[in-house]
């Protein structure tokens, strides 16, 4: 999240001061993201020195010391807003390191790792849809966040389901290409775990 292009926006109205920067902020993102004032004033320290924003001279710790946005801050936050995020890489998400992690763990069961966390991530859907109807009827920001994170949340959800079934065609292609159990082979271990993987080729996933 851009703190200090969402402050630019903010001034981008007029002056203002840190503590309503602040509440400015929560007031217009749904009162999602608690926004520490120690952040505020010292994302404007930045945002001065840059040469984005410049204040009215009053003394540096006085709460009532004005902020105004200036012309090549007016240029970066245009620029900002017409600028997409840089996807270009997959971000690192805890989630999906879990799943690669427990997919080569012996004695745990990938499959339970995943539908764990569906569990849990079904259950805050529910929560942010009650909370939707609640309180995000007569809050656009609010109902705006809450669609986004509903919409977030189901896409993980649908990555999970996607990952299991993947997982379970792998194991049952590797099972089915390994050919009759030779007779003298030693039998496995108890506590193994519960599917075997082929070998993972380098960016191409789980070899089908």
């Amino acid at each position: 999240m851009s703190v200090r292009h969402a402050l630019l926006a903010l001034l981008s109205e007029g002056p203002k001061y840190g503590l309503q920067l602040r509440e400015e902020f929560e007031a217009r993102t749904g009162e999602v993201w608690p926004l520490n004032v120690g952040q505020v004033y010292t994302t404007l320290q930045r945002l001065e020195r840059d040469g984005l924003i410049e204040s009215d001279g009053t003394a540096e710790d006085s709460p009532q010391r004005g902020f105004r946005i200036t012309a090549e801050g007016a240029e970066e936050l245009a620029g900002w807003l017409r600028t997409p995020p840089d996807l270009t890489s997959p971000p690192r998400d805890e989630l999906v390191i879990k799943v690669l992690v427990a997919l080569r763990l012996s004695g745990v069961d990938v499959h339970d790792v995943i539908q764990v966390h569906r569990r849990y991530l079904v259950e805050l859907m529910q929560q942010w849809t009650h909370l939707k109807e609640d309180e995000a009827e007569q809050d656009l920001p609010l109902a705006l966040v809450i669609d986004a994170e509903l919409f977030r949340l189901d896409s993980v959800i649908r990555w999970l389901d996607s990952a299991d079934g993947r997982l379970k065609r792998a194991a049952s292609d590797s099972v089915g290409s390994a050919g009759p159990a030779d007779s003298t082979d030693s039998a496995a271990p108890v506590g193994a775990a519960p599917i075997v993987l082929p070998r993972m080729r380098r960016r191409t996933g789980v070899r089908r």
